[in-house]
């Protein structure tokens, strides 16, 4: 068999096991899933609503910085969907430093009353170094909450909060 045509087979071998890969990844995150609307509950369906074609503009802080105050901060939502119990899937673009990545991201939501709040602890993104920890709820047309960004370079968190906009008016 010649050279060439090793390649091709080793080569279609790792993208088979790659998309194969992928595909596990999605199912066991719930990131391809929703729940169908009709069993959400009228807090969740509302949350939904108003989380479809939204941006989240406002800054962010880093605790110890003294000086610059707050830094400007904008994240662009598609949508969010409940993919499980008390796991939602926002579709959302991120930029963040010098990454500029589109995930469908996974997350817990928990309830404080009628304020829906993601709560994740040491959680991973792809693409992205380190682990993140926050706290950030959604009121009416405001978010806001804590976040902390745990890399090998050191741990670095502070404060979040601002609007959430119809994608247009971003």
């Amino acid at each position: 068999m010649a050279t060439g045509n090793i390649v091709k087979i080793v080569a279609g071998a790792v993208a088979l096991a790659v998309t194969f890969g992928l595909g596990w990844v999605v199912a066991k995150s719930g990131a391809g899933q929703g729940v169908p609307v009709a069993s959400l509950t009228d807090l969740e369906r509302d949350f939904a609503d108003r989380m479809q074609q939204v941006v989240l503009v406002g800054n962010f802080t880093v605790d110890g910085r003294e000086t610059g105050g707050a830094s400007p901060e904008r994240y662009e939502i598609a949508g969010v969907s409940k993919v499980g119990d008390d796991r939602w899937r926002f579709d959302v673009r991120m930029v963040y430093a010098s990454v500029d990545v589109t995930l469908p991201v996974v997350v817990p939501l928990v309830w404080a009353g009628d304020t829906p709040m993601v709560s994740i602890t040491d959680f991973g993104i792809p693409g992205l170094d380190g682990t993140f920890t926050a706290r950030v709820f959604f009121y009416e047309d405001r978010y806001g909450g804590s976040w902390e960004h745990a890399m090998e370079r050191g741990v670095f968190g502070g404060l979040m909060y601002g609007h959430i906009e119809p994608m247009a008016a971003g």
